[in-house]
């Protein structure tokens, strides 16, 4: 298989690499934007879960259209992972669950906090659909505890979710913070995908309501919302965000777009520092110099 197969299949990774992002994901971002204009006034972001850096790289482009002094713009990546340096973003390799990384991101605010918070962050999946639901669930709500330190009121909070049948539960306990909460499917996430993303606006808290790290894990016992019925059933607004002429992730392409007249391959513009796989691509690569 040729090295422009995947750009055939695949016209958000080409583009990525054409447009100078780290990641397809960052056209998933854009299109949200689209939709929802989350970046409308927004200096002081939040990007969790941040590696390889293709949102932060939304953010910093986005945000400094906002003002005409780049210095207000600030925006703080987090992630476990070491990712590469991106100029204005400034960076911390932290757990997300931990209430130091919460006092770190509000250092970095010098006190103020933050306008928009993202989470593209999800587990390693393994194909079992309701494993792989409820582990992202965990995460969101992980994502969530954090935001609920360090984003003001009426701010906004989007993240990715797994679409399940727990995804009236979740929204129901996002709508105890947000005034509105909608789930929105980019068209640069593939339709084969389960993921989809929460888009949370007006943060706006329950009355007496305490920030706290204990994660409020998704509990079966106490309700079973698919058990609900008349007015108490609701069904969980969704929306799919992009042009209607907007390329689909589905689709393959050929390599000369509309337009163009040449096509040239283009490496990734940022390959995974240290990749879980990388040991495993050593030894396989010792082995065949070996035969």
């Amino acid at each position: 298989m040729g090295k422009t197969s995947k750009d055939k299949r695949d016209i958000y990774y080409r583009l990525a690499k054409e447009e100078g992002w780290r990641a397809r994901s960052a056209f998933k971002l854009l299109q949200i934007n689209e939709e929802y204009d989350i970046f409308n006034g927004v200096l002081r972001a939040v990007d969790l879960c941040a590696a390889p850096g293709s949102w932060s790289q939304v953010l910093t482009k986005k945000l400094k259209e906002n003002t005409t002094n780049a210095d207000d713009v600030k925006i703080v990546a987090v992630d476990l992972q070491a990712m590469a340096a991106l100029p204005g973003v400034k960076q911390i390799q932290g757990d997300i669950t931990k209430l130091s990384t919460a006092h770190e991101i509000i250092k970095e605010f010098e006190g103020f906090k933050a306008d928009l918070v993202v989470c593209d962050g999800a587990p390693d999946v393994t194909g079992l659909h309701d494993i792989d639901e409820y582990v992202q669930s965990q995460l969101l709500l992980a994502a969530l505890n954090i935001t609920t330190h360090v984003l003001k009121n009426g701010g906004v909070f989007v993240a990715k979710i797994f679409r399940g049948k727990d995804a009236t539960l979740l929204y129901s306990q996002l709508k105890q913070f947000f005034e509105l909460v909608t789930v929105s499917k980019p068209r640069s996430s593939r339709n084969s995908s389960i993921e989809a993303f929460v888009v949370c606006q007006n943060y706006n808290p329950p009355s007496g309501f305490v920030p706290t790290m204990i994660n409020p894990l998704l509990d079966h016992q106490y309700c079973d919302f698919n058990q609900l019925t008349g007015p108490n059933r609701f069904i969980v607004p969704f929306n799919v965000c992009g042009d209607l002429s907007a390329y689909d992730s589905d689709t393959s392409y050929p390599l000369l777009l509309d337009g163009q007249t040449t096509y040239e391959y283009k490496e990734p513009i940022q390959k995974p520092i240290d990749p879980p796989y990388k040991n495993i691509l050593e030894k396989t690569k010792n082995m065949q110099l070996n035969k």
